[in-house]
């Protein structure tokens, strides 16, 4: 077996180590000397919760009429709004959200009365707030209030933004562009900057005439503006009723291509000046994807345009702006010769999640970032119900499983993480929870509350709670009273279990046989990755679990729900030579631990394949995770891995490559890095000659994901074959010879460049200045961590912070050094802390500080000027992050 003689070999060498080393204690054992260690590093701790106060609610909008006029040489930008408002109490003040922006004058004229100008505007900076004070009472009714400001087009991309692109003709120019989730709509306009504090937008821009200008709603009117032949005024139809983090505008220079959907709504894509071809897949899914929610939610979509446009310096990956949805250009963009399967398929997932939000966040908002999860968690969820509905052969569920199942799980199993459900206050404490907790335990548990409501009753309960707060705010418990009434199932009881509280249960299971039944005995305990959990006080979950055997491995032979801590359950007319699994679909959120006799009785399912691909896949994550938890033995792990001996499936491989990588990480620390890299070549290389370096007729997609990832597997460890044939397949792609297929050049450039020296990293870099398509520009970013040599790992890192990247990728650039080796981790970890103020400055007040700097043993750490450095054990070293999941508003 290709296994059989690698598995032992390793296995013997890691028993014969004895007690590990402290990198190894870290991951693979529970230990005190764990706990000592991160408290001799000194953290600091998390400060109590700066004091907040939601804005006044004496004054609220009604109607925001906004006139904005950017300037695109200065960058700066002129504004007047006029916001018709509603006194419900009787005050001489009024408290606005308002942040780096110079309010010029101010007054509010009551319905039918004299207009009285403001006396003073106190700006509490902190709170990013402003007070306009007036010399008499403002009576109850409604009025107007008018204010005229300016403000800075920042580089900091958030509120109202400049964002660098270049012509065709090789000219630097900018656009105009926002981002205002979570609260920097305050940057644009004075403004009530709650999600709560919902009004009508009419948005009007004074643009140069040569620009394209967009925002939520369609044009109703453009003319020459009065003080300036060379600039137009543009005015949009009035919004919905809506937050003003939804609000959206842009000024730039943009291609589009166009279609409508079967409903009659008009879908535009812009692409930056001559790449209107790229925007073409998107433009499918999108046309595909609004009937599909319309149908699933049964209500329409509410707006009669909806555009999606690529921004150049784009901050997350995507913006759900009503009616203009932002996206970066690796996340829209996809060019029919030169990108890659994944970027197509990660471009249709994006494109489902900011969709679904146009009805779930946008037409129903939630009541305050408390709940932001419910709009992240179900968007990141429903996108893969959209994208299996549109590209079935993507076998997207499986996918879900490694790319956001198992990716929570791990967080979530640490001591520090935090429930799904956390209470915000201040805005600062916002970006905090834009994380994997939100978004993908999110989605995992409402992935699991689908399974255990089912399909009619869950879009039952989903219409009844969009139908009751449309146009509205809501929060969690709203949701679960609708899916609730609709179902008849105690929603609200079993979904505090899971997002009230951090973590998730470890399922032990044992089984014996009584005649012709399997007599099942289950107990619940609080998974942890410091290992066994050793409390007084364990938690406890409502579990959904379901049941399934041998006999019709693709059913559910029982479905009960654990809401006791120990529990047994008898499958009728089980035979004794059939296997029992529990978690059918890895659907549930919990981890499974089997006795050793269970255990073996599924090794045959895996090796004939009976067992489906995502049972295979959440069989042996589970493994991994106990030993890594020290809860099961590394060895015996390795050795059930030899009944993988036949696996054919992508997402499965691309799993236990993960694993496969952690484990190898850990034992970079140790005599046995060599002895891993060999086993790497084991088990890798039989499903590497079946198939091959080219695609074969009848070939889909999931094989040229899998080719991709097990060439660059080999290659990285350092196979012969794979080197040689990766080395002569790089020297004809870059002499022009033979181009190198999309799919193939992630693993051939991480190939050469691990095993290269200062010339190849040359030749890549002169690649990347070359290439035109910023997908190209990121897979080259994104892989230049691989190199070894300490002066050019050097390299690579002031590589990072210079203008040949932009500036939301500079973090892809650093962290695949920090996950390429052992000296890039050391080296990645020293250049943060040299080049801290320059990091700090760029990205402070917006996530992606937490995308370069990752507490993965504790959560509550703090990052500031005065306390700048956490320890090296929390560089984020993942390089798999920055493979596609960008975190999505």
């Amino acid at each position: 077996m290709w296994l059989a003689a690698a598995v032992p070999s390793l296995a013997r060498r890691l028993l014969l180590l004895g007690p590990p080393p402290p990198p190894l204690l870290l991951l693979l054992s529970r230990s005190s000397r764990r706990r000592r260690r991160l408290h001799s590093l000194g953290l600091a701790a998390m400060p109590e919760k700066r004091p907040f106060e939601r804005l006044p609610a004496e004054v609220s909008p009604i109607n925001y009429s906004l006139c904005l006029k950017p300037d695109l040489l200065d960058f700066t930008f002129e504004g007047k709004l006029e916001a018709a408002a509603q006194v419900r109490q009787a005050t001489n003040q009024i408290v606005m959200n308002c942040a780096d922006i110079d309010i010029i004058t101010a007054s509010y004229a009551p319905e039918g009365d004299e207009e009285i100008h403001a006396t003073g505007f106190n700006y509490q900076n902190e709170d990013e707030k402003v007070t306009l004070s007036f010399p008499s009472t403002l009576q109850t009714g409604t009025g107007t209030l008018k204010i005229d400001f300016v403000g800075e087009l920042n580089d900091k991309m958030k509120g109202f933004y400049r964002s660098r692109y270049t012509t065709p003709a090789g000219e630097v120019r900018y656009a105009a562009v926002t981002q205002f989730e979570a609260t920097d709509a305050r940057r644009a306009f004075p403004c009530w900057d709650e999600p709560a504090i919902k009004a009508t937008f009419d948005i009007s821009l004074v643009v140069p005439k040569d620009r394209v200008a967009l925002s939520n709603m369609n044009v109703i009117d453009r003319k020459p503006y009065p003080d300036d032949e060379n600039l137009v005024e543009v005015k949009f139809a009035r919004t919905p009723v809506m937050s003003t983090y939804l609000v959206a505008f842009v000024v730039g220079e943009y291609d589009f291509v166009e279609t409508r959907s079967k409903d009659g709504v008009c879908v535009r894509v812009y692409t930056p000046v001559g790449k209107a071809e790229q925007g073409k897949f998107a433009l499918e899914v999108a046309a595909k994807t609004l009937p599909f929610y319309k149908d699933y939610f049964n209500v329409p979509y509410p707006l009669p345009k909806i555009d999606l446009i690529a921004i150049a310096d784009f901050a997350a990956g995507a913006m759900e702006n009503w009616g203009l949805v932002t996206y970066r250009e690796t996340a829209l963009l996809i060019d029919p010769k030169n990108s890659c399967s994944s970027s197509r398929q990660w471009v249709a997932l994006v494109v489902g999640h900011e969709l679904a939000h146009q009805w779930f966040g946008n037409l129903v908002t939630m009541e305050w970032w408390t709940h932001l999860w419910l709009n992240e968690g179900f968007a990141s969820w429903i996108e893969y119900l959209c994208v299996d509905h549109c590209f079935p052969e993507y076998d997207i569920w499986t996918q879900f499983v490694s790319a956001d199942y198992t990716r929570a799980q791990e967080l979530d199993a640490l001591d520090n993480s935090h429930p799904i459900e956390v209470s915000v206050g201040h805005p600062s404490e916002v970006d905090e929870i834009f994380d994997a907790i939100s978004y993908s335990k999110g989605a995992s548990v409402i992935r699991m509350l689908h399974d255990y409501i089912g399909d009619k009753d869950f879009k039952k309960g989903m219409n009844m709670y969009l139908t009751k707060f449309q146009q509205k705010n809501a929060a969690t418990e709203d949701l679960w009273e609708s899916l609730e009434s609709a179902s008849g199932k105690p929603i609200a009881a079993v979904m505090n279990t899971w997002t009230k509280q951090m973590g998730f249960p470890l399922i032990y299971v044992e089984a014996e046989q009584v005649e012709d039944d399997r007599v099942l005995k289950l107990s619940q305990k609080k998974f942890c990755a410091s290992g066994p959990y050793g409390g007084e006080d364990c938690p406890q979950w409502m579990v959904p679990i379901t049941i399934s055997t041998s006999e019709d491995p693709n059913q559910a032979k029982l479905k009960i729900l654990m809401d006791k801590p120990e529990m047994s359950v008898v499958l009728k007319n089980v035979k004794p030579d059939q296997w029992v699994k529990l978690n059918l679909g890895t659907v549930g959120f919990y981890r499974t631990q089997y006795s050793s006799a269970m255990l073996e009785s599924l090794l045959p399912g895996i090796r004939d394949l009976s067992l489906p691909p995502v049972d295979r896949l959440g069989l042996q994550n589970d493994l991994f995770s106990l030993a890594r938890a020290g809860i099961i033995s590394t060895v015996e792990v390795l050795k059930v891995m030899e009944a993988f001996v036949n696996e054919p499936n992508y997402t499965v491989w691309s799993d236990l490559s993960c694993n496969l990588g952690i484990l190898s990480t850990l034992l970079s620390h140790t005599d046995f890095y060599e002895e891993i890299q060999e086993f790497v070549k084991d088990v890798f290389s039989p499903i590497g000659e079946r198939l091959g370096w080219d695609p074969k007729p009848g070939e889909g997609h999931l094989d040229a994901l899998l080719r991709g990832l097990v060439l660059g597997k080999l290659g990285k460890a350092g196979h012969k074959a794979t080197l040689e044939e990766a080395r002569r397949r790089f020297k004809e792609h870059v002499e022009g010879k033979q181009i190198l297929s999309a799919d193939l050049r992630s693993p051939v450039y991480l190939t050469v460049l691990k095993h290269g020296d200062g010339a190849t990293l040359d030749i890549m870099l002169k690649l990347h200045k070359q290439a035109d398509m910023q997908e190209e520009k990121n897979r080259i970013e994104r892989v230049l961590g691989a190199t070894l040599s300490p002066e050019l790992i050097q390299k690579v890192l002031t590589f990072a912070l210079s203008e040949e990247v932009r500036p939301q990728d500079t973090v892809s650039v650093i962290g695949g050094v920090a996950g390429g080796s052992k000296h890039g981790r050391k080296a990645a970890w020293k250049f943060i802390k040299d080049n801290w103020e320059e990091l700090h400055n760029r990205y402070q007040g917006g996530f992606l500080i937490s995308r370069l700097i990752k507490p993965r043993h504790l959560t509550q750490c703090v990052f500031t000027k005065s306390q700048p450095f956490p320890p090296p054990l929390f560089l984020l070293s993942s390089f798999y992050f920055f493979l596609n999941p960008f975190i999505l508003c």
